[in-house]
């Protein structure tokens, strides 16, 4: 039966070893992801500090990492996997591919977001003797707010889909729910559950980040 205590308790389980894997890992991944963000956007050409050859080397790098697709890299870095977690299985073993997978693409969304501040503000900053540290917390971040968040809730929601094909891998977590009974033993609706549960997380994170960016956006006040 699929609402008995044993696949319920088995669900729940699931749902928090999904939780998990996606939160831990875009803690960590945000945590990288910003601050290659931001080197991205001072050292271009047209940034505060411009350093074109370390921005050119650092973007070649992001884009290699994230050209790479989830299930191959997921595989490529087991050594790294066991070295750092000491296991390649369970909810655990999926947060080191998830960072390298996510990082770079966070960089991205970072870079993106800030590369639509005005650049009238950052002149003006400039002009008022700000130092660089001062333009990038004082005025980047700010002004970044809003798109930095819907961006989150967007990063957030493809890292919850790469943690479910860690599934394939004995991941953990619902993705390996919805295959071991979905697809090794034909029972769709434990499949259908599954894939019902991580349709109402992406719907309440998307949510979430659209409602704090419309929070922060001070051009809607």
């Amino acid at each position: 039966m699929i609402f008995s205590p044993e696949i319920i308790e088995l669900v729940r389980i699931g749902i928090w070893e999904t939780l998990f894997m996606v939160f831990a890992s875009s803690a960590i991944s945000y945590l990288i992801g910003i601050p290659l963000g931001i080197i991205l956007v001072v050292t271009d050409k047209d940034g505060i500090r411009p350093i074109p050859v370390l921005q050119q080397v650092l973007g070649i790098v992001i884009n290699l990492l994230r050209s790479i697709p989830f299930m191959i890299l997921l595989i490529m870095v087991l050594p790294v996997t066991r070295f750092l977690v000491g296991t390649t299985l369970g909810a655990k073993a999926v947060v080191p591919p998830l960072v390298i997978a996510a990082a770079p693409y966070i960089a991205r969304m970072v870079e993106s977001s800030f590369k639509e501040v005005d650049a009238g503000v950052i002149e003006a900053a400039k002009s008022m003797g700000a130092s660089t540290f001062q333009i990038i917390w004082k005025v980047l971040l700010p002004e970044a707010k809003p798109s930095l968040l819907v961006g989150a809730a967007i990063s957030i929601t493809t890292i919850l889909g790469y943690s479910a094909m860690a599934g394939f891998t004995g991941g953990g977590g619902l993705g390996t729910i919805a295959i071991n009974y979905g697809y090794y033993r034909y029972q769709t609706d434990m499949m259908f559950l599954t894939v019902a549960i991580l349709v109402i997380i992406v719907q309440i994170i998307q949510e979430a980040g659209m409602r704090l960016a419309r929070v922060s956006d001070k051009r809607i006040r």
